[in-house]
Formats: C-alpha cells, sequence, structure tokens
C-alpha cells in the first residue's frame, strides 16, 4: 500500500511532534539516569513514560476542541510544578544524611507514575490540538508512546553513564536539571 502526499505529511508532522515531546522525556531521563538506576528500572521507568505518552494524547483527542484550550495551561503549569518538586526533592535527598525510605524514589511505583505523569503532560495538550485537526489517532498514539519510551529510555542510559563522571554530585545536578525544566514550563 502506497501512502498519497498528505498521508506522508501527516506522518512527517506526527513523527516531528513526536520527537519534540519525546525530548523533555529525554531530557529527564538525563536527570533522573544521574542517580546511577540499573537498566530493569530504566526498562520499567522508560515504559511507563510510553504508556503515558500513549495513554495521554488519546484522552486528548477525545477530549476535544474546547476542553483544548481551558485544560491546556493548566495541564503546563501542572507539569512544571511536578518537575520542580522532583528536583527539590532530589537535591534535598543529595544533602540530606541517612535518608529513609520516606523519601521520593523514582524506582518506586508511586514515583514511576508520578515521574512519568509529570513528564507526559504535554502530550494530553498535544492530544487536544491534533483533535481539531482530525489527524490519524492509531498513528499518533503508536507514534506518541514509542518515540516517547526511547527518548527516555536513552536520556536515562545516557544520564546514568554521565552521572558516573559527575560523581557524588549526579543527583544535585539531576536534580537541578528537572527544576530547570519544570521553571521553563511555569515562565
Amino acid at each position: 500500500m502506497e501512502l498519497s502526499m498528505p498521508q506522508w505529511g501527516q506522518l512527517f508532522t506526527l513523527l516531528m511532534i513526536s520527537v519534540a515531546l519525546g525530548m523533555d522525556a529525554f531530557s529527564l531521563g538525563i536527570g533522573v539516569g544521574m542517580k546511577g538506576l540499573g537498566i530493569p528500572n530504566i526498562l520499567k521507568i522508560s515504559g511507563t513514560i510510553g504508556l503515558f505518552h500513549f495513554l495521554m494524547p488519546l484522552v486528548g483527542i477525545s477530549m476535544g476542541q474546547y476542553l483544548g484550550q481551558l485544560v491546556e495551561n493548566i495541564a503546563v503549569i501542572t507539569g512544571g510544578g511536578l518537575l520542580c518538586a522532583l528536583g527539590v526533592n532530589m537535591i534535598w535527598q543529595a544533602f540530606r544524611s541517612g535518608a529513609g525510605d520516606d523519601s521520593f524514589n523514582i524506582a518506586t511505583t508511586s514515583g514511576v507514575m508520578l515521574f512519568s505523569l509529570s513528564v507526559s503532560l504535554d502530550s494530553l495538550s498535544a492530544g487536544f490540538s491534533l483533535g481539531l485537526f482530525e489527524a490519524d489517532r492509531i498513528l499518533t498514539v503508536l507514534l506518541f508512546g514509542c518515540v516517547g519510551g526511547l527518548m527516555a529510555c536513552f536520556g536515562m542510559w545516557l544520564g546514568r553513564h554521565v552521572g558516573g563522571w559527575v560523581g557524588d554530585y549526579g543527583e544535585v545536578v539531576g536534580g537541578m536539571i528537572l527544576i530547570t525544566l519544570g521553571l521553563r514550563f511555569l515562565l
């Protein structure tokens, strides 16, 4: 089956949007990867991010034009606030002596869900926007999910190796990256 010119255009556009949305997951993955995550945790987190990058635009596309304009700013502000909170917590834990089990841990189920949600909120807004243009729903969510998950995985893998070079301050640097990117959403 050969694709027509408009279909190629839609595929290219959706791929570019997927990469743009995945850049947040990649950047944040570097920061989180500096905590020295193991490969099983990297795969679990990136898979969850991919799932959220699949589900969030699906919800966004389904909800439509009116709600898209109303919720877009709320999603961006919420995502930025969550990222800043995660970054502050990472820095706090790096300087806190004898951190106990009560601290935020990205490797826990709740930590993975919170991180994945904060990284994927922009996919919800993109889904709202794409709902206006009658984009191919299945192609959109598959591209968003796969690209977001792969970029997060690569970012965490890269952060894991960079974290070794940074040494004991890797968690602080990772926290600063999360805060910086969270502030980008808030400002």
